[in-house]
């Protein structure tokens, strides 16, 4: 293979680790090093942000990162492709030409601008949004290394845009390079989450060392000129990359096999992942289609305010004392409670306990209202007041805080052809970015043949002890992957964890839509669970408001297996 080139990650999202700029760039050689700060929740930060001071929006970590290892990237002809530029990519390109100012480096720094369509919000039909941006691709960011810059800052462009960037630049790829640009789409979707790839949350963290697990180093993608690619990091950093920690990450937030991006459309049912050597796993064959001719727009509006309380209840009669809290609490709000006021209680209790806190459940109280006194001063009061007044033992785990604005997420599309892509270059020249020429509009992809049911004693096991699982948060909805570690496991997956059986086993989706898209390259099998999470992780009243947690649950369950299924440790 000809010499690849060498994209690190420092960051998976806004509040990642502070050192790892600083850790990618001194580990081991690197030719461009990317980094993600942008979610669905970050862009309603920034954006209220805005609202206090206009000159601000992106993430300011970036910029002090930048003050501490600016000079060191140039010495070490590392260029740095970030998204940190949220809803102000060209104020933070002043900032950081300011940065340089101060630690006396010569820099050439450009941004990527074009996708906050707030201006326009009217002509889209997302008036009183927040922020409403549309997910840009990797080809403004392409042109601006194509003149020379050192540091490339965006807005919101795809998490997998700041790989494919720089490989279709150093590469030259054509814009119709479709399974090149697959390939890097692939690349970019596993190191997009940083230590992620390496074995952070990963289900078989047990079968990992210790003591590697730490402190997990960033992943690097080594992408060939043909998109295909190792997965990799830094020798001597913690962690580990394997077929397994690679397979969770792909199936990480995605729906069904095909994966649309505005450059590319991936064929997540096309990629291999193969280990070649410790901490090495290639990912090849990616296939990639034309992109839809629509961009993804992420909206946000303020739906009002939120707070919430738990009380601890401790020893007998816990039913009981649920209700009188409740009682009181509703009491308390009188002839005006919140607009919505959810109550939940878990058993976390255990009968004859030997700790006190074994001995404890939690009621948890959630209030909404468009009036933040309401959920403020009043949900307050109304939870404090009954301090000496309520069930025996009383105690929360802490007092209500202040309220807090709630975001709403909504996702929308517009044609391509109507949003500005725009490359600013070092020498502040302006570059537009024509949308793709040639476009495929999505389609189903037919589900492959069932493989041949196994067959073998059953035994009553956790889901767990034979599959991985992998969940997130897509907006309103919910993903959960599951991967199997051989192909008997496989066909058991496929068989018989249909969408019924998801819907048995997590009553919690039992009556909303599912989804189930099968990946027999990858041994897994895909569920997107709509409407789970409310309308976005910001308005969500679900305990685990992202569903990080919800394939752990999964793989908790009490299952028939068959016996020679588990433990296949790998």
């Amino acid at each position: 293979m000809d010499e690849p080139l060498r994209i690190g990650n420092c960051s998976g999202f806004y509040g990642d680790r502070y050192s790892a700029v600083q850790e990618m760039l001194e580990g081991g050689p690197l030719d461009v090093l990317t980094g993600d700060y942008l979610a669905e929740l970050t862009m309603l930060i920034l954006g209220r942000d805005t609202l206090k001071d206009p000159s601000l929006g992106y993430a300011k970590t970036f910029l002090r990162q930048m003050r501490d290892n600016l000079a060191l990237a140039l010495d070490r002809g590392v260029r740095v492709v970030v998204n940190a530029g949220g809803l102000n990519p060209a104020g933070l390109r002043e900032a950081l030409v300011g940065v340089a100012n101060e630690v006396g480096v010569d820099a050439r720094i450009a941004h990527v601008e074009g996708d906050d369509l707030r201006p326009r919000a009217g002509e889209f039909g997302f008036d009183g949004a927040l922020t409403a941006n549309a997910y840009l691709g990797g080809w403004g960011i392409a042109a601006c290394l194509d003149a020379g810059a050192d540091v490339v800052v965006t807005g919101r462009v795809t998490d997998a845009a700041v790989v494919v960037g720089p490989a279709a630049q150093h590469f030259g790829w054509a814009r119709d390079d479709w399974d090149r640009l697959a390939g890097a789409v692939a690349a970019g979707h596993v190191i997009e989450c940083g230590a992620q790839a390496t074995g952070g949350n990963y289900a078989f963290f047990r079968e990992l060392d210790e003591e590697a697990m730490v402190r997990p180093g960033f992943p690097i993608a080594e992408v060939f000129a043909d998109g295909s690619s190792f997965i990799t990091k830094h020798p001597g950093t913690g962690g580990a990359v394997t077929v397994g920690t690679v397979t969770a990450q792909l199936l990480y937030e995605i729906g069904g096999p095909r994966y649309a991006n505005p450059d590319v459309t991936t064929r997540f049912d096309t990629i291999t992942v193969a280990q070649h050597a410790d901490d090495r796993v290639l990912l090849s064959g990616t296939q990639g289609e034309p992109p839809p001719r629509t961009l993804k727009v992420a909206t946000t509006t303020l739906g009002g305010f939120r707070n919430e309380g738990t009380f601890i209840l401790t020893g007998l009669d816990i039913e009981e004392k649920a209700e009188l809290v409740k009682g009181q609490v509703a009491a308390a709000f009188g002839d005006a409670p919140p607009e919505q006021v959810i109550w939940t209680l878990a058993r976390t209790d255990e009968p004859d306990a030997e700790t006190e806190q074994q001995a404890s459940a939690l009621l948890r109280c959630q209030v909404r209202d468009p009036d933040a006194n309401k959920v403020g001063r009043a949900f307050t009061s109304a939870c404090i007041e009954i301090a000496l007044a309520s069930y025996p033992g009383f105690s929360m785990t802490a007092p209500p805080q202040p309220a807090t604005p709630m975001g709403v997420y909504r996702p929308a599309f517009v044609p391509a052809s109507e949003v500005p892509h725009v490359a600013v270059l070092p020498d502040g020249a302006r570059l537009e970015v024509a949308p793709p020429s040639h476009t495929l509009e999505l389609a189903d992809v037919d589900q492959p043949a069932l493989p041949p049911a196994v067959i073998g004693t059953a035994a009553r096991l956790p889901l767990g002890a034979a599959f991985g699982a992998r969940s997130g948060d897509k907006g309103g909805s919910a993903n959960v992957g599951v991967w199997a570690r051989t192909e008997a496991g496989y066909a058991w997956l496929a068989n018989e964890l249909t969408t019924d059986r998801l819907r048995e086993l997590l009553p919690e989706a039992a009556d909303l839509p599912v989804d189930r898209h099968l990946l027999p390259n990858l041994l897994a099998v895909n569920f997107v669970i709509h409407d789970l999470l409310d309308e976005g992780v910001s308005s969500a009243t679900r305990f685990d408001p992202q569903a990080k947690g919800l394939g752990e649950w999964l793989r908790s369950l009490i299952v028939d297996l068959p016996a020679d299924l588990a433990p296949t440790p790998g």
